[in-house]
């Protein structure tokens, strides 16, 4: 492979071909710095860069590699991180003017990790203002018109468009799954709790997760192995995820669950039939058991007690920040606003309301291995128009961990992605069934933007 193809590898393949000397930390990074100077002008990704620094990182790496010494699981691999995670060695705005150019002097948690795993962290990806709701300057690479989907889609078209094989990015609704639906790539939003979110952007305490963008399920399990809380400190993860009884399926057929969730209703009948093709495919493999699963009426009422969670921690969290409206988005106040009539007594019932589905939720899984649902209800909409209630805020608010799989295409050859997901504390369950799809070709790595959309990304 000529050295200005090398952005195309994954970051397995690249790990291996560093890792057996074939090519250098610093010719890995060189390509992607040239690609990313191809492509960002058009997409407007990344909120920072700083080349010099990067290539310096590739370059100590070099060394310790040609001098014998051990590096971490991610040798050489950059990362994009969405900027709402302190960086040290970057600014962290957080998409507000307010606070533009602020410096926090640290590194987040999961940025440390990532750091001691000799990771490089390439620059910060674009957010939505305070990871919210408000779109900001990045473009859809399929289709410039279209939203890539809010708030961390800097992070996943970053990854859509080979800028890089990983990014971070957070979920507090649906800010992983959907900007991967819209975008074609594979979006992970591990259990809550397993990625430690101490130095970053801070918006509701019972919703806010962190996750990953990739092109590979190989990817995400790289990354989530070399980031994720681990050792008997963590007693109840500890346990789980080290129990192999609960990690695999042997011995007898995957039992899958196909739910549709209220809002199926908000479906096109494309996608509809669409997902009941991939539905059908799937049942035609012997090992796969699959029928479908309705949730309890209840869980119909869970975007609602989203809402009343999410604004009322809105309207605490950045009461200093809503002060100055005319620094902040109409929509980010307007959104915040809506808390004045919501009581405490009613943020209680709703937080109580999150915990019980999430006991329902847990309880149903012991009877099955894997959840199917939408990742979306369609296609990305235009940039202006607003987008339909899916189904992804429903397993935020129970905590469980959530795989966009870039699989489908609509008829306006826009991508749009299955979602699956597993029992809380049941990643590696859930990354050991998408890697089966995936060796038996009934998923594929992410595709390249498709030319016709969009002749600056060919």
């Amino acid at each position: 492979m000529p050295d200005d193809a090398l952005y195309l590898l994954s970051a397995n393949e690249a790990l291996s071909k560093i890792k057996s000397n074939e090519i250098s930390v610093t010719q890995y990074i060189e390509s992607l710095i040239s690609r990313i100077n191809q492509i960002n002008p058009q997409t407007f990704v990344w909120s920072h860069l700083n080349f010099e620094q990067t290539l310096k990182q590739a370059k100590n790496l070099d060394t310790s590699i040609q001098f014998g010494i051990e590096t971490g699981t991610l040798c050489g691999i950059p990362i994009g991180i969405k900027d709402i995670f302190n960086t040290d060695d970057f600014p962290t705005e957080m998409g507000s003017n307010i606070w533009k150019d602020f410096t926090p002097g640290n590194d987040s948690r999961v940025v440390h990790y990532l750091r001691q795993s000799d990771a490089i962290i390439m620059g910060k990806t674009e957010t939505a203002e305070f990871a919210v709701h408000a779109l900001g300057k990045s473009q859809n690479p399929y289709d410039f018109q279209r939203s890539p989907g809010t708030s961390s889609s800097g992070s996943a078209i970053a990854v859509a468009t080979f800028m890089v094989p990983l990014s971070i990015g957070t979920q507090t609704a649906g800010s992983i799954i959907r900007p991967a639906s819209y975008c074609g790539v594979f979006g992970f939003k591990p259990s809550f709790g397993l990625l430690p979110r101490t130095g970053m952007l801070k918006t509701t305490d019972s919703l806010d997760q962190i996750g990953f963008f990739a092109r590979t399920p190989k990817d995400l399990e790289l990354i989530f192995n070399s980031t994720h809380v681990k050792g008997k400190n963590y007693p109840l993860s500890h346990s789980a995820l080290n129990d192999e009884s609960r990690q695999t399926v042997s011995h007898r057929p995957w039992k899958i669950k196909f739910v549709k969730t209220h809002t199926w209703k908000n479906c096109t009948d494309s996608i509809q039939k669409l997902v009941t093709n991939f539905i059908q495919t799937l049942s035609t493999h012997q090992e796969f058991e699959i029928d479908e699963l309705e949730l309890p009426s209840n869980f119909e009422l869970a975007h609602e007690n989203h809402k009343t969670i999410y604004t009322k921690s809105l309207s605490y969290y950045f009461k200093e920040e809503l002060k100055q409206k005319s620094l902040v988005s109409e929509i980010f106040y307007d959104f915040s606003n809506y808390s004045k009539n919501i009581s405490l007594d009613d943020f209680n019932k709703s937080i109580s309301y999150q915990s019980h589905i999430t006991n329902q939720l847990d309880d149903s899984f012991r009877n099955f291995d894997i959840i199917l649902s939408l990742s979306t209800v369609d296609h990305a909409p235009l940039r202006n128009d607003p987008e339909k209630d899916d189904p992804s805020l429903i397993w935020t608010m129970c905590g469980v961990p959530a795989i966009n799989i870039p699989i489908l295409f609509s008829e306006n050859e826009l991508p749009v992605g299955i979602q699956v997901i597993a029992r809380k504390y049941n990643d590696k369950l859930l990354m050991n069934f998408i890697n089966l799809l995936h060796k038996k070709n009934i998923i594929f790595d992410a595709p390249y933007p498709n030319p016709k959309l969009n002749n600056l990304l060919h």
